[in-house]
């Protein structure tokens, strides 16, 4: 559940993030509206204990109105930033123990050096913007010029990313991705992240609208992570969603794209069908952090959650007896919070499936317990980062 944080990391004041708290912001939120937030298959499943672990208190309307029925805990990142990728190969047992690089809070924010070679060796009269912005708002400001102009729209966060928008069919989707491929060549000297491909389509301001064909450039992993491991063991790794591009396609043996939560709850579905006994299927539900956290949505990423509830059941009757599910988040994104960025937090982490013993898993000291903990269960491994959640003890 990409950036359901669920309370302020014990780091987040050196992010600036204290006081962030996604799960719980949401929830007060919705209570003050009288109108409580209602996620009782997550509840069920330890997600309002998880919550207490975290910040001391259950969110509003999430107190457990019957025992437990999953493992729950709290886990806090080690990894260096709260970006996409740290957390999500903290969560398959790598930290990231080096710094990313990011550009400065200025205008224009790029190094005139790397736009001039981009410009010329991707044939652009140009490119727009040069700035930290939102996706969204910067499309909207600067896309009817980007048509007029053929220039890209260039921006970033304060994540590791270059990101990169044209519209679909005018520049060309096929184009916007050449484009990213030479961004990410001369930006890999900065140690930048991700280069980030952001097709739209729309004719004016009031119609612009953001597709399905994002492609993320991502970095190679420093090191081996579960995904490698359970390949290596014979298994296969199935993504769904962004996973491939966070991962840069290492340790991935089949990739399942979607659209939209809904569409990756399916995919997500069809991906378990196909599985069989030692596989691996990972998978990101990327709405709530892009149309919700970042654009500090609350009501919108109440209903998600909501939405993603409501269908968990599907899933569960799906199980079968040796099946492990977890889910968990790679940061927060506080629709509440200061700003448009992720927000330095504690993760939930909800384990369960017919064989899996319910109760506290307590705090956690990092993401990679989780991935730990599925390759105990898968009985491959061990990871070089991380503690079995369930106790086990790590081999040497």
């Amino acid at each position: 559940m990409d950036s359901f944080g669920i309370g302020a990391a014990p780091d987040a004041e050196s992010f600036g993030d204290s006081g962030a708290d996604t799960l719980g912001h949401i929830a007060a939120r919705r209570a003050q509206a009288g109108k409580p937030l209602s996620l009782p298959v997550l509840t069920g499943l330890g997600l309002g204990e998880a919550a207490r672990l975290a910040t001391g208190t259950v969110p509003p309307g999430l107190d457990s109105v019957g025992p437990v029925n999953g493992a729950y805990g709290a886990a806090a990142e080690t990894s260096h930033g709260k970006d996409t990728p740290s957390g999500h190969w903290e969560i398959a047992g790598l930290p990231v123990d080096f710094d990313w690089g990011f550009f400065p809070r200025t205008e224009p924010c790029f190094p005139a050096e790397e736009i001039a070679e981009l410009i010329r060796r991707a044939d652009l009269p140009g490119i727009l913007g040069n700035k930290h912005a939102s996706g969204t708002e910067i499309i909207k400001e600067l896309g009817e010029e980007h048509l007029r102009t053929g220039k890209p729209i260039c921006y970033t966060s304060a994540d590791s990313v270059f990101q990169i928008a044209a519209h679909e069919d005018h520049f060309g989707l096929e184009r916007l991705y050449q484009v990213c491929e030479i961004a990410k060549e001369i930006f890999d000297r900065l140690n930048i992240g991700r280069v980030i491909a952001r097709p739209f389509v729309g004719e004016d301001a009031n119609s612009f609208k953001r597709t399905g064909n994002r492609r993320d450039y991502t970095t190679l992993p420093h090191a081996p992570t579960l995904l490698d491991v359970v390949q290596g063991a014979g298994g296969q790794v199935i993504s769904v969603g962004k996973i491939a591009d966070i991962f840069a396609h290492q340790g991935i043996t089949k990739k399942l794209k979607a659209d939209g939560n809904a569409a990756l709850f399916e995919a997500t579905l069809q991906a378990m069908e196909e599985a069989e006994e030692g596989d691996l299927v990972f998978s990101n539900f990327v709405d709530f952090d892009m149309h919700y956290g970042h654009r500090r949505d609350v009501e919108g990423y109440a209903a998600a959650l909501e939405k993603f509830d409501a269908a968990l059941p599907r899933l569960i009757d799906r199980l079968r007896p040796n099946d492990l599910v977890l889910i968990t988040a790679d940061h927060g994104c506080d629709p509440t919070f200061k700003g448009t960025d992720h927000t330095r937090e504690y993760v939930p982490v909800l384990f369960f499936g017919p064989n899996v013993p319910a109760g506290s898993l307590g705090r956690r000291a990092s993401f990679a317990d989780m991935g730990q903990s599925i390759a105990r269960h898968l009985g491959i491994g061990p990871l070089n980062a991380g503690d079995d959640c369930f106790g086990h003890a790590r081999a040497a």
